[in-house]
């Protein structure tokens, strides 16, 4: 009875196991394309991830240089009427979160240093 319930067992752990290995199978392929692919990036998001903000001009220009939001997202509209919506762009951008991280150290170091940030907000 014993061999009976650990066949068992085995059995029904079998199809999980599986499934595991299928799925990494499939996954392990495509993270390493992706991380081939984003290799040479990695020195730019590092110098955006480290760059400090520590001049007042330089914290406005570039507050300046990146917008708050999509510049590429639109409404087409015609005769008044909504006829088609472009989304935004942006998450496209593969250094886009490093960049929108320098935007945000920027306005921070603003803010501490008693700037007006409100309109870089809009």
């Amino acid at each position: 009875m014993g061999s009976l319930t650990l066949s068992w067992l085995h059995a029904r752990k079998a199809p999980q196991e599986l499934m595991v290995s299928m799925t990494s199978m499939y996954l392990k392929p495509a993270a390493r394309l992706r991380d081939w692919l984003q290799a040479p990036l990695q020195p730019f998001r590092a110098t955006l991830d480290n760059f400090e903000v520590r001049d007042r001009h330089l914290a406005h220009r570039i507050c300046r240089w990146i917008p708050a939001q999509c510049p590429f997202e639109r409404d087409v509209v015609l005769f008044g009427r909504r006829i088609m919506h472009i989304p935004a762009m942006c998450k496209l951008n593969p250094l886009y979160d490093q960049v929108v991280s320098l935007r945000f150290r920027a306005l921070s170091f603003l803010a501490e240093q008693g700037e007006d940030v409100t309109p870089y907000l809009q």
